[in-house]
């Protein structure tokens, strides 16, 4: 298993499968893009379903979340998702997505074996989308999500991030479409992950801000840590269920006692945390004809040393190099 020295066990893994994205959100990366992976750093389909294959087979994982950059841009995804499925014993699986590519896809990964959908959508304003976003594909993201429920991906999850001054007063509004539409909306606060660096506590919309915003239309009753577990989101009945509402609050409620990621880039790194300022290498492991039991040493080694927290609150956090556009959400 992949245990920590403070005695959190690793059950999910979260799989970048692509640094590249095809928006470009105001909080994740410049207009003009980045520096992408050159190909042969990319983990290849073989590569990826074997990592995955050691996790899941010697190391514990139960759950396999599949992120990007915008995971739907990789070529292989459905054969992955097929591969995975495949294991013994099979693990849940998720996918982190943008939902541009969704209409087209959605029934595919269904059919390959894929369990639900995470889908990101800030605003049900155009405008304010294109402003966020710096791409005109809000209809795109809409369909992609009515394409998921009907594919069978659910509970479809709208994850929504909150930026002063562009989408702050949406917040009951996004949930009323959310509870018509049958999705389940997560909030969650903007995390210092941007590739310029411009991320400032001061002025962020918090979890209390989007609670009390909230609370002019919905009541809302908490479920309870009990109920929450290792889950990342804090979660509400809306108006007495069955509908609920989350709020992923990783700045201003921290929730690092209770986390059991694990996280592998789309160059084969590992990461014990989204905001890890070191990695560890299993590609040069990989590429070097290391045996499936060694890959798992190296990688419970790495697990092993995980701190503590992130501290996101405290005035000596460092921001890590790499945007979370290159680590996986």
């Amino acid at each position: 298993m992949l245990i920590d020295t403070y005695g959190r066990v690793a059950t999910d893994l979260r799989v970048s499968l692509t640094d590249r994205c095809n928006l470009r959100c105001t909080y994740c990366m410049p207009e003009e893009g980045l520096q992408w992976l050159a190909k042969p750093d990319l983990l290849t389909d073989d590569e990826i379903v074997r990592l995955v294959g050691v996790a899941v087979t010697a190391l514990g994982i139960e759950e396999v979340r599949f992120t990007g950059g915008e995971p739907l841009l990789r070529p292989g995804l459905v054969g992955i998702v097929e591969r995975v499925a495949a294991l013994d014993p099979r693990p849940r699986m998720s996918l982190t997505t943008n939902g541009i590519g969704l209409r087209r896809t959605a029934a595919a990964l269904k059919e390959a074996g894929l369990d639900r959908v995470n889908v990101s959508l800030d605003t049900l304003r155009p405008d304010v989308f294109k402003t966020l976003t710096r791409r005109n594909r809000h209809q795109d993201v809409l369909d992609g999500l009515y394409a998921a429920r009907e594919a069978g991906l659910t509970p479809v999850k709208v994850n929504s991030v909150l930026m002063p001054g562009l989408n702050d007063d949406e917040a009951p509004d996004l949930l009323a479409w959310a509870v018509e539409h049958d999705y389940e909306l997560r909030f969650i606060e903007q995390m210092p992950l941007d590739a310029q660096h411009g991320w400032k506590r001061d002025g962020m919309i918090t979890a209390g801000d989007i609670l009390t915003s909230l609370r002019t239309r919905f009541e809302l009753t908490p479920e309870g840590e009990e109920a929450r577990g290792s889950a990342p989101a804090e979660r509400w009945l809306v108006d007495g269920g069955p509908h609920r509402v989350g709020v992923i609050a990783s700045v201003t409620r921290p929730f690092c006692a209770a986390c059991d990621r694990t996280r592998l880039t789309a160059d084969g790194q590992v990461r014990t945390c989204l905001f890890a300022t070191e990695e560890t290498d299993l590609r040069a492991a990989l590429r070097s004809d290391a045996p499936d039991e060694e890959i798992a040493r190296i990688w419970k080694q790495a697990m092993w040393g995980k701190k503590a927290g992130a501290g996101l609150d405290d005035p000596s956090f460092v921001q890590p190099d790499r945007p979370m556009s290159a680590i996986g959400g």
